[in-house]
């Protein structure tokens, strides 16, 4: 395989440095991509650099994939209006034990010569004194040239301006590959292609320092069609951690992508051929109503990232809520799974107490609960037939409800019509 035909046709490759497809040609190379733990999860938004690395691991290279622990002490400025508050070690050594246990479900550590590395910056920074940093590595770059930077100039000519800190961190992102270059024989530095000007300092250091010669690629930054944000959504950010993200929004978030972005999508975030996806894009041309990419998509993702399981999973929140699933399903969730799924609807809170004694069907849901606005309304629609509580219709207003109704012993599912879902959690 080859990495940057790969990269080509998937949509991926922004700018290659001259001579690194040559170099890639010749046999295997190491290469790497950083990631700051400036969370304790990553999200979709570093799904690119992680597929790029992947790819490249394929392709019979051997990847790094550096956690910062020291930059993430500086924080990176590219594509920041403002200048990020900084973690405490604490915190950021939390970050990188979770960083690293997920980035160890995509990439292989076990596969002989080209087995995946991971490696932490800050174990060569921590003995890296303030003097030694400024002779060694700041001599070599000069500040003409750093000022030169997108990231640089777009914050020296805003309001904020940009503190000596993030003003070196090119220089310090710029000794990792340095370091990884005389090291580990790392001759390529991958990244979104907003860490252009990061990665050639790092070239550049290797030139200047040793004569040496470091390559860079970087990857499109991922955008949806309309132009907003990628990996948003009114929630926030859509993380790969599922005490974040529950497995069903995650599936959700892929599922319900537009038709123009499920074709760029299946091929920057799947495995799938050219010879499949093309094939697939030919029979939703045809029959755009059967989702097929969005479908094939979600199942890819989901089942990478949280496995076959909490995939099936998904595809029964999903047939629950728009499907005839039954009831006793919600039974095979736990409590933190039942309040996922239910997240995007409204949710009330009663006391568990009351319920045990007993409330009949409008106090439930027009007094202790907002389903309705009045008693009057509970009373007309129940009449009608058109509520249902744990998808039994309620037959009269005054239906008594209590704490044996409950399910899990902690949540009751009243429905308004088929599609109006609200959540009623006992405590």
């Amino acid at each position: 395989m080859n990495f940057v035909e790969e990269l080509r046709w998937r949509g991926m490759l922004h700018d290659i440095m001259p001579g690194t497809e040559e170099l890639l040609n010749k046999g295997m190379a190491s290469g790497y991509i950083g990631f700051d733990p400036t969370a304790d999860s990553l999200h979709v938004g570093h799904l690119t650099q992680i597929m790029t690395l992947i790819h490249f691991q394929r392709a019979g290279h051997k990847p790094y994939a550096l956690v910062g622990g020291a930059t993430g002490m500086v924080g990176d400025p590219s594509g920041k209006s403002a200048e990020r508050n900084l973690l405490s070690e604490d915190v950021l050594q939390h970050n990188l034990t979770c960083v690293k246990k997920q980035l160890e479900q995509f990439l292989n550590f076990n596969s002989g010569a080209n087995s995946a590395q991971m490696v932490n910056n800050y174990d060569w920074f921590k003995n890296f004194t303030f003097l030694d940093f400024i002779r060694d590595v700041g001599k070599h770059i000069t500040v003409n040239y750093m000022m030169a930077k997108d990231s640089v100039k777009k914050r020296l000519e805003g309001d904020t301006g940009m503190s000596f800190t993030e003003f070196t961190y090119q220089l310090v992102q710029g000794y990792d590959f340095y370091y990884l270059w005389k090291h580990h024989n790392c001759t390529l530095q991958m990244g979104g292609s907003d860490q252009w000007g990061n990665i050639v300092t790092g070239t550049e250091l290797v030139r200047r320092k040793e004569g040496g010669e470091a390559f860079a690629l970087t990857t499109q930054l991922i955008k949806k069609a309309d132009g907003t944000k990628f990996g948003k959504t009114e929630s926030g950010a859509v993380w790969l951690d599922p005490a974040r993200t529950s497995p069903y929004q995650f599936y959700q978030f892929w599922l319900n992508t537009s038709d123009a972005d499920a074709k760029s999508y299946i091929r920057i975030f799947t495995l799938l051929s050219r010879e499949v996806i093309e094939a697939m894009e030919a029979e939703q041309d045809a029959a755009p109503h059967t989702r097929v990419l969005q479908k094939a998509l979600a199942k890819d993702i989901t089942i990478r990232v949280h496995g076959e399981t909490e995939y099936e999973k998904a595809i029964k929140s999903s047939d629950f809520l728009f499907g005839n699933t039954g009831i006793e399903f919600l039974n095979e969730l736990n409590d933190a799974e039942v309040k996922g799924l239910f997240e995007g609807v409204p949710n009330f809170n009663i006391s568990l107490e009351e319920l045990k004694a007993g409330i009949n069907a409008t106090d439930l849901l027009a007094a202790k609960t907002a389903v309705f606005p009045s008693k009057g309304e509970a009373k007309k629609m129940i009449q009608g037939g058109g509520v249902s509580i744990n998808r039994n219709k309620i037959a009269t207003a005054d239906d008594i409800f209590n704490a044996d109704n409950l399910i899990n012993g902690k949540f009751l599912v009243a429905q308004k019509g088929k599609k109006n879902y609200f959540l009623i959690v006992a405590e």
